[in-house]
């Protein structure tokens, strides 16, 4: 019997289940990946969509508050409607770190704009307004972190011809004067 030929045999056989196992757990690691990325993605869209559906009602109150029989009730019901809660408790387990903190920093936000319709603001009051513009810089913030983690490039308020991603640039009840106080002259 030669060794040699025995060794070679082996060793050839050994290197080759080798190779098939760590291609395999490579293509398996690699398929994980890829699942995570796209469960991460739609949960990033789904919360995004959920605070947006919340805020459109939100606003929506702030329009005509007389209209709501009890304010913190529509308020809270805005939150609930649009189960932001489930949502933002999927974003924690599925995000980054860096996406988990940008979106509860867009909840507190919309939590914030929440109690101040709650209160009895209307959309045009400066009680709203100071929180509603905190509100979409968190939700330009969000969306620069996802897109950061997603395609690696990050967007700039310039990219649509504005100045702030808080909207105040744009705002006219916010480059007008809030107060009706009349005008000294």
């Amino acid at each position: 019997m030669d060794w040699g030929t025995l060794v070679a045999t082996v060793s050839g056989g050994v290197m080759a289940i080798s190779g098939t196992v760590l291609a395999d757990h490579l293509r398996h690691r690699h398929e994980g990946e890829r699942s995570s990325q796209a469960r991460r993605r739609a949960v990033y869209i789904e919360f995004i969509t959920a605070a947006g559906v919340c805020h459109t009602r939100l606003r929506h109150i702030a329009q005509d508050p007389d209209a709501e029989p009890d304010l913190d009730v529509a308020a809270r019901a805005a939150l609930n409607d649009a189960a932001i809660h489930e949502v933002r408790e999927r974003l924690y387990i599925d995000a980054t770190a860096e996406i988990a903190g940008a979106g509860q920093e867009m909840f507190e936000r919309l939590r914030a704009l929440q109690r101040t319709v709650a209160a009895g603001a209307r959309h045009t009051s400066p009680a709203f307004h100071d929180v509603y513009h905190p509100y979409l810089s968190a939700v330009w913030a969000y969306r620069v972190a996802v897109r950061t983690e997603l395609e690696g490039e990050a967007l700039t308020p310039g990219v649509f011809g504005w100045g702030a991603w808080d909207g105040t640039d744009r705002c006219t009840l916010c480059r007008e004067p809030l107060s009706t106080a009349p005008a000294s002259g």
